[in-house]
């Protein structure tokens, strides 16, 4: 039997005095929060238990993460998990948290191209491929990050998650040259390196800079892609790519002037402009 050390609520009363102290916002609710994510449980189940004996190995897992709480780190990395859409996705400093305005990608994707050949470019911890992998009726999805550490946290996911998704290293399209594609998604850098600079402490100083940074006019990699996908995408095939709200009508432009037809930006789920809708009628770039 593990040693036992208090009640639950007595270990959520002193995270809380700690979380605010610290300066976090609702110490309350975040103690709360953390310890049901810990336990893998939902806040409602774990207040209505906090009379039940906490196990001292878990308290001090509770405390360690509280301490990595108040020292800056996204709560997502600290209880090593985040939802994306149905899924569960594990998550850490190898890639970018996957945020909810990135599952606006996959309801246009699964509305634009459902089925056939998908291509996910800078997959990260993999959201958008398993997420395409789960709803969509593909007959394979492919996932390409440059990144090695990036790609086996996605590995990861993949496993866990059980649904089948060919994982490359590479950079960019270079891994699928001469494949073709109905559906290419990607989440690109799109930020600039001064806006990288600008950015919360709990991104700018722990989430990968160089999945955030896209050069000195944040357009760098989205021009690239806007270039080279052409060239792995069928005839009629689309390009769905996220995009800074600042950004997204010079990306538009961009397209057009590259050749790409049926371009549209779409907003996400706070109204932004948010993503960039394109199709090629060729795959002559």
């Amino acid at each position: 039997m593990p040693e036992l050390v208090g009640t639950v609520q007595a270990e959520l009363e002193a995270a809380a005095r700690r979380l605010a102290a610290g300066g976090v916002a609702e110490p309350t609710r975040e103690a709360l929060r953390l310890w049901a994510a810990l336990t893998d449980s939902g806040p409602g189940e774990v207040w209505q238990e906090r009379s039940a004996a906490a196990p001292a190995d878990l308290a001090v897992r509770y405390q360690e993460a509280v301490g990595r709480v108040l020292a800056g780190e996204p709560f997502q990395y600290v209880v090593g998990s985040t939802g994306f859409r149905r899924l569960v996705i594990r998550c850490d400093r190898r890639a970018l948290i996957p945020r909810p305005e990135t599952e606006g990608l996959v309801d246009l994707a699964l509305a634009l191209a459902p089925a056939g050949r998908a291509l996910d470019l800078g997959t990260g911890t993999g959201c958008l491929a398993l997420a395409l992998a789960d709803e969509g009726r593909y007959q394979s999805v492919t996932a390409v990050d440059r990144s090695p550490e990036a790609l086996d946290l996605a590995r990861l996911n993949g496993s866990l998650s059980r649904l089948a998704v060919r994982w490359l290293e590479g950079d960019w399209c270079a891994p699928v040259e001469g494949e073709q594609f109905d559906l290419v998604v990607t989440n690109p850098p799109y930020v600039t390196g001064e806006e990288v600079d600008r950015l919360e402490p709990g991104v700018r100083d722990w989430e990968p800079r160089s999945a955030l940074d896209g050069g000195p006019d944040g357009l760098r990699d989205v021009a690239r892609l806007l270039r080279d996908t052409a060239l792995v995408l069928r005839p009629g095939g689309w390009l769905l790519m996220e995009l800074d709200s600042t950004r997204a009508q010079v990306a538009a432009d961009l397209a057009r002037g590259l050749g790409w037809t049926t371009v549209r930006v779409h907003d996400d789920l706070f109204g932004r402009p948010r993503y960039l809708v394109a199709r090629r009628e060729s795959n002559d770039a």
